[in-house]
């Protein structure tokens, strides 16, 4: 029996939709024994799963650039279906769906003709139009591999960081490699500074999140200048406002990073405020066969 906590019901494992309790892998699996898998995390708001042609476009750039050789389609096709089974039809959830290499002897070397281990879940999720939340942030050191575009399960700096934010009573790590600000532990980070919007440009340092991408278009929309490039620390104290991005994040203004505040009471910068509410604005669309 799985112990207390927020489980789904039903699990979609390799073809068949089945019970949490009966979604068994073996030990030998690559996902566990390596980590050596992708997954990708989308939510099915009230007009239908937002953007999700572009999260399964993802997950299959990302398991093509680890040649893990399967179709994300066998997902979409079965999408509709485990979401009826699992009693989520048209509501509002969170959806995660994981594949990995499969299952072999414990060996590094890639193994030959084996079947991909895919799995999917979702819960019940509700997210606000817009997140009204002035998160506060840390400031940590990024000590993660040189390839985090690639969305992969095994997420121990991620993790190990985003620890220390929850023990600084903190809601996220922001993360420094060479003097230079990357990304969030789970988000995207963006400045603003005398209007332009500054963020780290989209190469192997950081995953291109769905949602940044988004915000980038929105800002070409709006006409608010973008510019792709790393934000120095010692920097942070010059830029005028700073938010986050990403799935169940949307668009979060950033009130503290590090020893920097941007806001002492609720304000939100104008530039994050136009964009949180264009950002809203898109759930009023169905925006699943969208790509980014």
């Amino acid at each position: 029996m799985l112990p207390k906590g927020n489980f789904p019901e039903k699990v979609y494992l390799n073809g068949k939709i089945v019970t949490a309790d009966n979604a068994k892998i073996s030990v030998f699996d690559r996902g566990f024994l390596f980590g050596d898998g992708i997954y990708e995390v989308m939510v099915q708001l009230e007009n239908g799963m937002f953007y999700k042609k572009a999260h399964l476009d993802r997950l299959q750039d990302n398991l093509d650039k680890i040649g893990i050789p399967y179709n994300v389609k066998e997902i979409d096709d079965n999408l509709d279906g485990f979401l009826h089974a699992a009693g989520l039809e048209g509501e509002s959830c969170l959806i995660y769906m994981q594949v990995t290499r499969g299952v072999a002897p414990r060996k590094h070397a890639y193994p030959k003709n084996v079947p991909p281990s895919v799995m999917m879940y979702a819960l019940p999720y509700n997210l606000p139009p817009i997140n009204l939340k002035n998160m506060k942030a840390v400031l940590e050191p990024d000590f993660r591999w040189h390839r985090c575009d690639i969305k992969s399960i095994s997420l121990l700096g991620n993790i190990m960081t985003n620890e220390t934010a929850m023990n600084a009573n903190t809601d996220e790590a922001v993360l420094v490699r060479n003097g230079m600000i990357s990304e969030g532990s789970h988000t995207n980070i963006f400045f603003v500074k005398d209007g332009n919007v500054i963020t780290h440009p989209a190469n192997e340092h950081i995953l291109n999140g769905i949602s940044r991408q988004i915000v980038i278009k929105l800002c070409r929309k709006l006409e608010i200048p973008v510019i792709e490039k790393p934000v120095a620390e010692n920097e942070i104290k010059n830029m005028d406002e700073a938010f986050f991005t990403g799935t169940t994040t949307q668009v979060a203004s950033i009130a503290q990073l590090g020893h920097h505040v941007f806001y002492e009471n609720d304000a939100i910068g104008e530039v994050t405020a136009r964009l949180q509410k264009a950002f809203a604005e898109l759930r009023k669309l169905d925006t699943s066969q969208i790509t980014l």
